[in-house]
């Protein structure tokens, strides 16, 4: 059975996410920062693991990546704060990035943004400056790393119901990620 760890584990992607995974055979664990989350977490089909990656070094991510087959980076600050959004969406993404490298996982799933990349023209005077700023860096810390990677950059993410398509026009997508589009190892 493929194993796949979600960092980010309750997160409205992951939310979604895991069940489409459990549901197709493979064994999820999703990080969570917030005990509190952990109910929600093991209902959406994953094993809750209480882990801070904003202050796990790269080390202790790797002890808790190991044995796996996947890792989904499905994490952020939520913005606001432009340190915090700095440590979580571009160190502690790097982090994970080196942390499976280390654990032997070699298949890696970064959940970014339409538009990220080193020009991605936001004015500095614009807030979603600093997380356009992490998300580039970390997209292109993961395109020069070693790992098998898979950038996922949805326009506007949505609630509704999944169609298995993309709004051209809008870059629109339902959140969820699908577990038979050729990204997951199959399961056994």
């Amino acid at each position: 059975m493929a194993k796949i760890t979600i960092i980010g584990g309750h997160g409205k992607v992951a939310l979604l996410t895991a069940p489409l995974l459990a549901s197709a055979g493979r064994e999820v664990t999703s990080l969570i920062r917030n005990p509190d989350h952990a109910d929600d977490v093991t209902a959406s089909g994953a094993r809750p693991v209480v882990a801070d990656v904003e202050q796990l070094s790269t080390d202790a991510l790797a002890e808790l990546l190991r044995g796996q087959d996947v890792v989904i980076w499905s994490a952020g600050a939520g913005g606001g704060n432009p340190e915090r959004t700095r440590a979580v969406d571009r160190d502690a993404a790097i982090r994970s990035m080196d942390a499976a490298a280390l654990a032997g996982v070699r298949r890696y799933l970064m959940v970014s943004y339409y538009g990220s990349r080193p020009d991605h023209g936001v004015p500095p005077a614009n807030p979603f400056v600093h997380y356009a700023d992490a998300k580039a860096a970390a997209d292109e810390y993961l395109r020069g790393s070693e790992l098998d990677w898979t950038i996922l950059a949805p326009g506007v993410l949505t609630l509704a119901d999944p169609t298995g398509l993309i709004d051209a026009q809008t870059g629109s997508a339902p959140r969820a990620i699908d577990p038979s589009a050729g990204a997951f190892p199959a399961a056994t």
